[in-house]
């Protein structure tokens, strides 16, 4: 075959493909009555997270898992819309890395709603002006999100999401070379995460600290001495050439988001439970609330402790496990860990990343 043959080829197979994409759709539309009818929600984070779990596990190539996940991501956020509306909350404004989670999650057929903070976020989600939240929870080279993790201790939000996000870094400048940048701004994490390279490339460079690095970005669009730290999707929509890029000084910097909702997620038999518990300030308490799960071989993956704020020197435990809590193993572990602390808090079981 010559390349007009391929290239015909290619057309039959987009026809088939389309036409296909047509039944999706129209049996999507039929289960969204449904739901209607049975007042059920139109995102349903377990059954999305088994379509593309098997899905990628079936794919032979030569596409890779990651382009597989990328367009099955986009036909189940154009057939969910179908299905009904979904708004999803994030800490914006626009092109922040929450954002770009939030995208990567849900897809573009969502309809999102920047907030001003991630108390925000929670608040549009607890009040029902968002389905879903996506806020940031931990970073690989700079730890805990801290304001997450206390609005979790308050929050009825439930967590029913995760996901990982590779966090690289560009100097965004209209100057034309280093030596014309007088201010690098950005959010406090991204500087912290390129701390080295700054500190190698333009040490005399003044540093200010900026809400997010979408704001970062939209400074540098106004002014050719300031260069923002930021992603290339901030570059793109606010328009600022990348500079420099991938000045990040941890090459595997990446960092976990949560999804939060009002509704549980039901399991998938690939999940983590995360629990949030206080316990009394005596030798030996922390190993005997853990027990249950070393004796169980549960396996925990994070564990981190928060100051209580309504108690000076005592802390509130959180810990990620692995498991659904709704399985009988996980749920008769978690009674037997609330009778040994002094309160207990299950945050959520969710398809784990």
């Amino acid at each position: 075959m010559n390349l007009d043959d391929w290239r015909s080829r290619i057309n039959d197979l987009d026809n088939q493909i389309l036409d296909l994409l047509t039944q999706r759709a129209e049996a999507a539309l039929q289960i969204g009555d449904l739901k209607r009818r049975q007042d059920a929600p139109s995102y349903a984070p377990e059954r999305e997270a088994d379509i593309s779990r098997r899905l990628i596990e079936e794919n032979r190539g030569p596409l890779s898992a990651d382009a597989v996940a990328a367009v099955w991501r986009e036909i189940l956020s154009g057939c969910r819309a179908l299905e009904g509306a979904l708004t999803v909350a994030y800490l914006g404004p626009s092109a922040t890395f929450t954002h770009q989670a939030a995208l990567q999650h849900f897809g573009g057929a969502a309809m999102y709603r920047p907030a001003r903070s991630i108390g925000e976020v929670f608040d549009d989600v607890e009040r029902g002006r968002a389905d879903f939240g996506v806020v940031p929870v931990e970073n690989s080279t700079e730890g805990a999100v801290n304001v997450t993790l206390d609005r979790l201790i308050v929050s009825e939000a439930l967590i029913c999401g995760e996901l990982k996000l590779e966090i690289t870094q560009h100097l965004l400048s209209r100057a034309a070379d280093l030596g014309e940048v007088k201010r690098v701004v950005s959010h406090p994490q991204a500087l912290a995460q390129c701390r080295g390279w700054l500190a190698e490339h333009l040490a005399d460079v003044a540093a200010e600290e900026t809400l997010s690095t979408a704001a970062a970005a939209e400074l540098a669009a106004t002014d050719s001495t300031v260069a923002a730290i930021a992603s290339e999707l901030a570059g793109r929509l606010y328009n600022v050439p990348v500079l420099k890029a991938r000045i990040e000084d941890n090459p595997q910097n990446a960092t976990r988001f949560l999804v939060t909702g009002r509704r549980p997620v039901g399991p998938t038999g690939h999940d983590k439970t995360s629990i949030l518990f206080a316990m009394r300030n005596v030798p030996g308490a922390l190993y005997r609330i853990l027990e249950p799960l070393a004796r169980d071989s549960i396996n925990l993956t994070k564990i981190e402790s928060r100051p209580a704020k309504q108690s000076p020197w005592e802390y509130v435990i959180f810990v990620d496990l692995e498991g659904h809590c709704a399985t009988p193993q996980i749920a008769a572990v978690l009674r037997e860990i609330g009778e040994r602390t002094l309160f207990l808090k299950i945050l959520g079981s969710y398809p784990a990343a």
